[in-house]
């Protein structure tokens, strides 16, 4: 038994050292395995956590952070003042809480100004044109009327930094995107009436120069009025004979499609758009408007092709101060008033034109 029992056991020991060197090498196998398909898994498992872990802090960021104030800009124009009260955030733009983005009025007016009329809007500003943002409030608030001077850019640096120093001071511009130039005014009055299109939902749009003396009670009595066509075009309207010499002044280098004499539009210091008619020139492309020389000529071409009813007013265009006058200059003497920077001031020191009573709107 014993020899049998020694044989038994030495047979079965080569089996047993066998089989555990074979689960041994299986173990290896498996935990190289296990280790290389971990690994990816790890570092997956760790990015996740930092993602996610970035992502909590940026959202209670987010949450904790105040809300970007607005800059009133409509592609690349600015309207400087609703831009002051928004960062101010004095709550006096607002309706319901929140800051209007296309406030509804009755007419904004755009006085058309450029670099070297820093005099000029000096003169505005001492007489009919408020000189502080709060004044300039309170005026669109009596009136329903939002009033801004318009300017382009300029290439000279200076120049541009002497108005960013005004429009810092004053916060009373709209800046739109083209460049300031006499020959380019037709596309400057269309840039105006775009941006003027999207930052504001007025009844009328009003194009203004800035030697003009204005009365913005009586303006408003006149925009009031009911009128049955919604096209619109108000303005102190003329014709004339076409100038055709280059040599001379409103020399027309298009004249040959006009013919001898002028179709009927407005004088150009001052005229008024009803807000369909501004509506469609906000919506046409540049290049599909005829551009002539004078800017009065070619907004009275826009408008002879829009069929609108033309409304020729005299109380915008008179040449003193009287009972009815809504805008008094120097007709048709100068393009405006001579001498505007001295004759705003004087014009502003005679009861007449500054202190006299607003017409009720069945007068106008």
């Amino acid at each position: 038994m014993p020899l049998f029992s020694h044989r038994h056991n030495s047979s079965a020991l080569p089996t047993s050292t066998t089989t555990n060197s074979s689960y041994s090498a299986k173990d290896q196998k498996l935990h190289k395995l296990n280790s290389k398909i971990s690994l990816p898994i790890l570092l997956f498992s760790l990015l996740s956590i930092f993602f996610g872990l970035a992502g909590i802090i940026f959202a209670v960021n987010a949450v904790r952070r105040p809300s970007p104030l607005p800059v009133y800009r409509c592609g690349r124009s600015e309207d400087t003042f609703r831009a002051f009260y928004s960062l101010s955030d004095s709550g006096k733009l607002r309706d319901n809480g929140a800051l209007l983005d296309r406030p509804k009025l009755l007419g904004f007016v755009g006085i058309q100004t450029g670099f070297g009329s820093a005099d000029r809007r000096a003169a505005l500003r001492s007489t009919w044109f408020p000189s502080d943002p709060d004044r300039l409030l309170r005026l669109e608030q009596a009136t329903g009327i939002a009033f801004r001077f318009v300017i382009g850019k300029s290439k000279d640096a200076k120049k541009t930094a002497q108005l960013e120093k005004e429009i810092d001071k004053y916060r009373d511009f709209m800046l739109i995107d083209v460049q300031e130039e006499y020959l380019k005014l037709p596309y400057k009055t269309l840039a105006y009436f775009k941006a003027a299109f999207l930052h504001f939902e007025a009844d009328y749009y009003v194009k203004a120069d800035d030697d003009i003396y204005l009365r913005p009670d009586r303006l408003a009595t006149l925009l009031a009025k009911e009128r049955s066509n919604p096209l619109t075009y108000i303005g102190c309207m003329k014709k004339g004979h076409v100038i055709t010499d280059p040599k001379m002044k409103w020399y027309e280098k298009s004249g040959h499609l006009i013919g001898n004499e002028y179709f009927l539009h407005a004088y150009g210091p001052i005229y008024v758009l009803s807000a369909n008619v501004v509506a469609s020139l906000a919506a046409a492309r540049n290049n599909s408007l005829r551009m002539f020389s004078n800017e009065d000529v070619t907004i009275g071409s826009w408008m002879l092709a829009m069929n609108v009813h033309h409304e020729d007013n005299r109380a915008i265009c008179d040449p003193r101060c009287t009972s009815t006058s809504i805008a008094v200059w120097d007709i048709p003497k100068c393009s405006g008033l001579c001498n505007p920077a001295f004759r705003m001031k004087e014009l502003h020191n005679i009861s007449m034109c500054s202190k006299s009573p607003t017409l009720p709107p069945d007068d106008r």
